[in-house]
């Protein structure tokens, strides 16, 4: 499982399959607030960036993905804003 919870911030690390959809969206739904951090993830599968987006949380850390990096961070940077 690639989905941890550490005090308040989830971490994601390695990659991030379909079946971690679920276990993130119970994280997030037990508590808004929690920071995600991406900083040791790989790929991360459209239903856990879908999770992501839906819910909004502060993102912390950068991908090794340049795809990631160039083309979804800034949808994240601008879900974090609002």
């Amino acid at each position: 499982m690639t989905v941890h919870l550490d005090h308040r911030t989830i971490r994601l690390e390695g990659d991030c399959h379909v079946e971690d959809a679920e276990p993130l969206v119970s994280l997030l739904q037990d508590s808004r607030g929690r920071v995600v951090d991406i900083s040791a993830s790989g790929a991360i599968h459209t239903a856990v960036l879908q999770v992501l987006l839906a819910f909004r949380p502060k993102i912390a850390g950068i991908n090794g993905d340049g795809f990631f990096n160039d083309r979804i961070m800034p949808l994240l940077a601008k879900a974090d804003d609002e």
